[in-house]
């Protein structure tokens, strides 16, 4: 094989670092960028402001493509003996150890300078955020339950909205919170279905490889509990009909993705997976309908 073509130079590098930061593959930030957005409209009761909206924005793009550069560091002797991960740039060779971790870096300080626009009580929040944006990628080393440390990851930007809008993280934030980690535990074993067999062969502890046979009724049971929660906050809220029409229409996304994994089959336990933006999506048009300013408010 041609050495240089596993080693590009200049800008011919360009395409393995956005490999590395999954921006060709945009459903992660959509599945971060979901719940960051009910958060910044239930805060704000309507439409937030521009400046925190548009810094929340940025800092998904930015915290996610992090993740998936630690992600993908801690992995990198493991991507390669997995089918769907192999050819990522880290398990080549394309990009060096040094490169991923100098990228993690910038990109975690570019999102912290963005923090600093909004107030101390969030720019301290946000560390726990880097924290546990670091340590997820590590926990399937230790525990079967990664996915769990990936839900607290992608849902403190929820207390991280009411903080910069609010300056407070109330109870209804924290049910938000809680009803995205379980969310995401249930989208996130939809993905790890995916690899359990190159996981078993490998040692890689995930839910898929917990719950064994009994994934389907633990992903329902975790739909169901996300459903719970985003009602009882909904009602502490006083949101409207339209929100609870979005969290009807998310219901009925879980009923498709439990149709879509019956079988077990890796194309299908993905489209379930990828099925999840409209399940995000719908709850977020369901609270920003409920909460569309009044004419002439």
């Amino acid at each position: 094989m041609d050495r240089s073509l596993m080693h590009p130079k200049g800008l011919a590098r360009v395409p393995d670092f956005l490999q590395l930061m999954r921006l060709n593959r945009p459903i992660g930030t959509w599945l971060l960028m979901w719940p960051t957005l009910w958060a910044l409209w239930v805060a704000a009761e309507g439409i937030p402001g521009r400046d925190v909206l548009l810094i929340f924005i940025a800092g998904v793009y930015l915290m996610r493509a992090a993740g998936c550069v630690i992600n993908d560091y801690a992995d990198r002797h493991f991507d390669g003996h997995v089918k769907r991960t192999r050819n990522r740039p880290l398990a080549t060779g394309r990009i060096s150890e040094g490169e991923a971790q100098a990228l993690f870096l910038i990109l975690v300080m570019a999102a912290f300078v963005l923090v600093w626009f909004t107030n101390l009580f969030t720019v301290m929040l946000s560390l726990v955020g880097v924290v546990l944006a670091f340590i997820y990628p590590f926990m399937k080393r230790y525990t079967h339950l990664p996915q769990l440390f990936l839900g607290a990851a992608f849902s403190w930007a929820i207390p991280m909205a009411f903080g910069a809008v609010l300056g407070q993280v109330p109870i209804e934030a924290w049910l938000l919170f809680a009803a995205n980690i379980a969310w995401t535990m249930a989208y996130d074993t939809q993905y790890a279905m995916v690899d359990r067999d190159d996981d078993l062969k490998i040692g890689v502890k995930s839910t898929a490889v917990l719950f064994g046979r009994a994934d389907r009724l633990m992903i329902g049971l975790l739909q169901g509990l996300t459903l719970l929660l985003l009602a009882w906050a909904g009602l502490r809220l006083g949101l409207g009909g339209f929100f609870w029409l979005g969290l009807a229409a998310m219901a009925a996304t879980f009923v498709h993705q439990q149709f879509l994994i019956r079988h077990r089959e890796r194309d299908p336990c993905f489209q379930a997976f990828l099925n999840n933006h409209w399940s995000g999506l719908l709850v977020f048009a369901g609270i920003a309908l409920t909460l569309w300013p009044a004419a002439g408010a």
